[in-house]
């Protein structure tokens, strides 16, 4: 299997393509780094050879970048010295490149060498945009859909291949910004316009192979080779750049609170690098790239944002010799914000949607969300108006229930109440086509039971969604006891279809995501009423990584809500329930009418806008303020295991059956600690022993709910880690 082929013209070019055998779109390996030095080698060689076109045989794709599954496993195939090997094989990499950038030519007089150009007929991403940084000329194809960039932040690393080094070098610190720091990925035009890249062309191939065959010495030469460069906006030294870092510093520490290594790598690469020659910037963003990926949450990360959020897309977990099951016409029912949300996204998807309400002005309502979502992409120019018409008559809404007879998908979003589910299941069932799938988009309240009130409990099934519908990444999908399998395909082919990830979770209550997040919030108000400074909470999860902190989580979600919660879950659980002052404390907010962002007043002060103004002071009235505020570690471990000791406890009773979508659901659900993979990733990181050991003490000093699950407990003994345990691969050994 060969990745790189190369054929040399009559004219002198000599076309590298980069194909690889059975994949859509190409990675990098490191076989392939091999082939791609090989023609190189060749090509420099030949005499006849007067230059090089490298490009893509995929359709509207150069490169999607690194194989992710090697990315993954770099760390533990780098040998008995992994830092050593780390080093000295990006350090490989960087020789190729720089081989590919120097040409051939002259080190003294910088000249003799062969053009080299990229021709890159759509998106170029990681590797895929580094490799042609390091030739002399990049043209792309005008493909609209095609994407430019660097996005390896999103991963926990950054771009370690000559990308950080060259980009600096090329736009200056302040431009490259946009691209190394937030992972930007542009459009051709765009990344044109920001010096990216050099051309937009109709055909790439043959203006490359034009440009190479009329380059000059001077046309090759990059600015960092030339005598009396100066990098654009300024070097460290130089005031203007001072300037940049000291704002750059102050940004990645604001938005990443220190919890997220790469960024601070990445900057540090970028400081040091601009200070020195451009072949010792190599060396140090390569020593750099080396810390990065010996730090477990870089493996944890692309582990769980990649490699498995892929797999489960994918249908990882979907039963076998089920046929494709993908959704014609959905019927939703209820048109209120999660009603409306779920008929935007399916209708973005192509499907026929019939929304359901009480009457036609609540339908018409819930439809109205997608008209103001797509007019506000016309305003930002990502809509057209005949997109819009066509999406909105997709949706029919209607009070009628006939409406509903064609339907293979029900998603039933009403009212959180038994007894109006099941009026709405018997009244659909009565309507729809015996195959007809029906599922519950219920946040809490338990499938099998719900499934009661169906005549086929083989055909129900929980379809979770998380709010705003249109934004959330993820959806949790809800085996009942009697759930059959063609009803769990179903519900993974039509999450596919609308572009989510899917994690499929058996029948508990709160499922998994909620089981979790709830005792995070618990804990929070817990600390509230022991007089921790909300300030103190929110900022330790902060810097833990969480997107908001659990008291500004609550205001968000709304007490209300949470009260709702709390007393549906006592009078379900009886004497089991596991009351705390933390139930005592939203109770009390909802009496004194203080429910949220929703009622401008709850844990926060607002202004007449919704706007937070800092906490509300007047907590401290009931729950005042310890004159003693407990140690950061302290507050986060305590953050932390109230989550993962769910997590691990689901795991225990069957209600996970993948520690994959464990991880990957908490990530994209609710914004667990992102660096750590997930709370299996993060159990892996500090590792069990110490778990158990925190575990014990935890529970010494703040009562039972951190008792240490006896899976835990074992895998401690054991030392066992839950990737080493539970992954796929250990399973299949």
């Amino acid at each position: 299997m060969t990745d790189f082929t190369m054929e040399k013209g009559a004219d002198g070019v000599a076309l590298i393509t980069w194909d690889c055998p059975g994949k859509t779109m190409n990675v990098m390996s490191i076989d392939g780094l091999k082939e791609l030095e090989s023609c190189i080698d060749d090509a420099l060689a030949d005499d006849a050879v007067k230059g090089v076109v490298i490009t893509s045989g995929k359709e509207g794709s150069f490169a999607g970048g690194m194989d992710l599954n090697l990315l993954a496993t770099l760390k533990e195939s780098a040998g008995d010295d992994p830092a050593k090997g780390l080093f000295e094989g990006t350090m490989e990499m960087h020789a190729l490149l720089r081989k590919i950038e120097r040409a051939g030519m002259d080190a003294k007089t910088n000249k003799g060498g062969k053009p080299i150009a990229a021709a890159l007929p759509g998106t170029a991403a990681g590797i895929g945009l580094e490799l042609p940084l390091a030739t002399h000329r990049i043209f792309v194809a005008d493909n609209p859909k095609a994407r430019i960039g660097l996005p390896e932040i999103m991963v926990g690393i950054f771009p370690g291949a000559g990308g950080t080094t060259r980009l600096v070098r090329k736009l200056g610190a302040m431009a490259a910004s946009p691209l190394l720091l937030e992972g930007k990925m542009l459009e051709p035009a765009k990344a044109k316009g920001a010096g990216v890249i050099d051309e937009v062309v109709a055909d790439p191939v043959a203006a490359a192979r034009e440009w190479v065959l009329n380059a000059t010495d001077a046309d090759i030469l990059k600015p960092w080779d030339a005598k009396g460069y100066k990098m654009p906006g300024g070097a460290p030294y130089h005031p203007a750049g001072f300037m940049t870092f000291v704002g750059a510093n102050a940004m990645v520490n604001g938005k990443t609170q220190g919890a997220f290594p790469a960024a601070k790598a990445l900057l540090s690469a970028v400081y040091e690098g601009a200070l020195v020659p451009f072949d010792t910037a190599l060396k140090i963003e390569a020593r750099w790239f080396t810390h990065v990926l010996m730090n477990p949450s870089s493996g944890a990360m692309i582990r769980s944002l990649f490699v498995n959020k892929e797999a489960l897309e994918k249908g990882a977990v979907r039963p076998e010799g089920i046929p494709d099951q993908r959704v014609k016409k959905l019927g939703v029912l209820g048109a209120g914000m999660m009603g409306a949300g779920i008929a935007l996204v399916s209708a973005q998807a192509g499907m026929d949607v019939v929304l359901i309400d009480r009457d036609q002005a609540a339908a018409d309502k819930g439809k109205a969300y997608t008209e103001a979502y797509l007019d506000k992409g016309i305003s930002r120019k990502k809509v057209t108006p005949e997109k819009k018409e066509a999406m909105l008559g997709l949706i029919n809404a209607t009070p009628d229930l006939d409406a509903l007879k064609d339907c293979d998908l029900i998603i039933e979003a009403v009212f959180e109440d038994p007894k109006v589910k099941a009026e709405m299941t018997q009244k659909v069932e009565a309507i729809i086509p015996e195959d007809c799938i029906f599922a519950s988009n219920t946040s809490t309240l338990p499938i099998t039971g719900l499934a009661k009130a169906s005549k086929r409990p083989d055909q129900f099934i929980g379809i979770h969604f998380f709010s705003p519908v249109e934004k959330m990444l993820l959806v949790e999908i809800i085996k009942g006891k009697e759930t059959g399998d063609r009803a769990v395909a179903k519900a993974l082919d039509y999450v596919r279809q609308i572009r989510k990830t899917p994690i499929v979770v058996n029948d508990a209550r709160f499922f998994y995501c909620n089981r979790c997040i709830i005792p995070y919030g618990n804990e929070a108000t817990r600390m509230v009423t022991e007089g921790v400074a909300p300030v103190l909470i929110d900022n330790a999860a902060r810097q833990l990584g969480f997107p908001v902190g659990p008291i500004q989580l609550g205001d968000e979600t709304s007490i209300d809500l949470a009260a709702k919660i709390t007393r549906a879950t006592k009078e379900a659980m009886g004497n089991e329930y596991p009351a705390s002052e933390a139930d005592d404390l939203v109770f009390w907010m909802e009496e004194e009418g203080r429910l949220g962002r929703k009622a401008k007043a709850g844990y926060f002060d607002y202004d007449e806008k919704g706007k937070r103004l800092g906490y509300w002071k007047g907590i401290h009235d009931k729950y005042p303020l310890a004159d003693e505020q407990p140690d950061l570690i302290e507050v986060q471990e305590r953050l932390m295991f109230a989550q993962v000791l769910e997590a691990v406890r689901a795991l225990e009773e069957g209600v996970l059956e993948d520690i994959r979508e464990g991880d990957v659901g908490a990530v994209l659900a609710w914004g667990f600690a992102p660096w750590s993979g997930g709370p299996f990733s993060w159990l892996d990181i500090i590792g069990t022993p110490y778990a158990a050991e925190r575990c014990d003490q935890l529970e010494a000093k703040f009562g039972e709910r951190f008792k240490c699950p006896d899976l835990l407990r074992e895998m401690a003994a054991k030392n066992q880690t839950f990737y080493g345990r539970f992954s796929p691969e250990a399973k299949a050994a």
